[in-house]
């Protein structure tokens, strides 16, 4: 039986911070299981990128305490700042790191010169890598997220329900969809910002004055974290999804909302649209604009909310693009792969 050991942050199963990379890390392992692998997971606390020396000490007593030729699979928010661990462990260890987004420096260089195999979560991702880094293309493989299904969601015909789903951070640009929004604020719409509010409490400080000095606060809830159930009824009662990110390699709940027949307003960047995608037709469910562009976003959200043909054109678009999604299966099949090609190197 294949046995695989999982090195994930320690804030794997907090709902108090959930994330892209950790509703990832955690579809992965049941994944792998389902499929037959054996896996025994180390969660790490710590604040992971940027570890204490107590942190990268527990790192490397968790990989010294694996057996010789252990398959292990480090996330990367852990393992891409901690080179000179990694390397300590590479000949001993068959070591295959999962890159959600890149850190981009030497740390993360050796790190994955230290990984026999490195898996990327999007084609972008993977592109980036390899133009950034010395690493052989045979070693790098793709796994991108999957989505599970969900039902349409209603809609309204005026198009005015927003949602944001997000932690609230500078990368994701909720500044940046508050200027948007003061400059709609003569349309009807009401914004729900979904997302955890403890990742940087400066900004959401800052961001709760600016909503408040453009007299938008009761017009934008910024409703802290939310899974399950509880984000599952925030999608179904949304109409469009707007996701202002400043860099986005990914970006889950774009096929999160797309799988619930959702246009998406995104910026573009990054992996950002390779993610939106198109419908079979060629059509695109969303609209995209510049990231860190106030203006931009504003004249798409004025579109969005007077231009009735043009939000039937973008949810029909949405409703054939959710046709296309995969789901988790495919992803575990694709880092199992992987796996077994660590194995056998």
């Amino acid at each position: 039986m294949n046995v695989v050991h999982v090195v994930l942050p320690g804030d794997i199963d907090d709902p108090a911070t959930p994330s892209g990379g950790n509703a990832y890390d955690r579809r992965v392992c049941r994944g792998l299981a389902a499929l037959g692998w054996t896996v025994r997971e180390h969660p790490v606390p710590g604040g992971w990128p940027h570890p204490g020396a107590a942190e990268r000490a527990a790192l490397a007593g968790v990989l010294a305490a694996l057996p010789d030729d252990a398959l292990v699979l480090l996330d990367g928010l852990v393992a891409c700042c901690v080179p000179e661990v990694l390397t300590a462990y590479a000949r001993r260890r068959r070591l295959v790191v999962l890159v959600h987004l890149p850190l981009d420096g030497e740390a993360e260089a050796g790190a994955l010169a230290a990984a026999t195999r490195v898996v990327a979560t999007s084609g972008w991702t993977r592109r980036w890598l390899l133009d950034r880094y010395p690493l052989p293309p045979d070693r790098v493989s793709v796994a991108a997220p999957g989505v599970a299904a969900a039902p349409l969601a209603a809609g309204t015909p005026a198009g005015t329900r927003l949602l944001c789903v997000a932690a609230v951070t500078p990368l994701k640009g909720q500044d940046v969809l508050a200027a948007a929004l003061a400059r709609v604020a003569d349309l009807d719409w009401t914004c729900d910002c979904v997302g955890a509010l403890s990742r940087d409490p400066a900004f959401v400080d800052r961001l709760r004055r600016q909503l408040a000095d453009a007299s938008l606060a009761e017009r934008v809830r910024l409703s802290g974290p939310r899974v399950g159930a509880a984000l599952d009824a925030a999608y179904g009662g949304a109409d469009l999804l707007v996701l202002p990110s400043r860099r986005e390699t990914y970006g889950m709940v774009v096929t999160e909302a797309l799988a619930r027949g959702l246009p998406v307003l995104g910026s573009d960047t990054c992996g950002l649209p390779e993610t939106l995608g198109y419908a079979p037709d060629g059509s695109r469910p969303g609209l995209l604009v510049p990231p860190g562009d106030p203006e931009a976003l504003a004249d798409a959200l004025r579109r969005w909310l007077t231009r009735p043909r043009l939000r039937a054109r973008l949810r029909h678009a949405a409703r054939r693009r959710r046709d296309t999604l995969t789901d988790w299966t495919v992803t575990a099949d694709r880092v199992a792969a992987t796996l077994e090609e660590a194995t056998a190197a």
